[in-house]
């Protein structure tokens, strides 16, 4: 029998979908969703406590990194340079676990990633999983993709956003 699929987030895509008011669709997906634990410590996630530990709780899968992880992750920064290291832990964690996907919104990241044998995919692609798996209603999907198109810090081209809008999550 198959493993399930493994969805491996990055910063970006955890900020992306929190914002969009879509985090807790996203962990709820039929796949696992795994995110790196020193990105899930990380400030630039902003979420309180009770927030973490209800993404917990609805099946997010903190994944601690074993100091040989750690050190291939700083070995991909140094190889690597417009990578942040979250960037490297996810990529670390995607490329070590059977039949993942890496989530991230980091162009250069995917290119890596496809390099490294690991498929990549954007924002959208979970945006569009959340709607075939009807884990919420097409106007909470609707009303995100605006959330994230008028973001001027989102940097998902707006035409994509704008085609969800008006076709695709109807």
């Amino acid at each position: 029998m198959a493993r399930m699929r493994v969805v491996v987030s990055d910063t970006s895509c955890v900020i992306d979908l929190h914002k969009a008011g879509l985090l807790q669709e996203f962990v709820r997906l039929r796949e696992s969703v795994v995110v790196p634990e020193p990105l899930f410590s990380d400030e630039a996630i902003s979420l309180g406590k009770a927030d973490k530990k209800r993404l917990i709780k609805l099946g997010l899968e903190v994944q601690k990194m074993p100091g040989e992880q750690v050190g291939r992750a700083k070995q991909y920064f140094n190889r690597y340079r417009p990578l942040r290291i979250h960037d490297c832990f996810a990529l670390i964690v995607a490329e070590e676990t059977d039949n993942s996907v890496l989530l991230t919104g980091d162009k250069q990241l995917k290119a890596i990633a496809k390099d490294h044998g690991v498929r990549a995919h954007g924002v959208l692609w979970a945006t569009d999983l959340i709607h075939i798996q009807k884990l919420c209603t097409c106007g909470k999907l609707r009303k995100g993709m605006r959330t994230l198109r008028d973001d001027p810090h989102v940097f998902v081209p707006n035409h994509l956003i704008q085609t969800r809008i008006d076709h695709k999550y109807r």
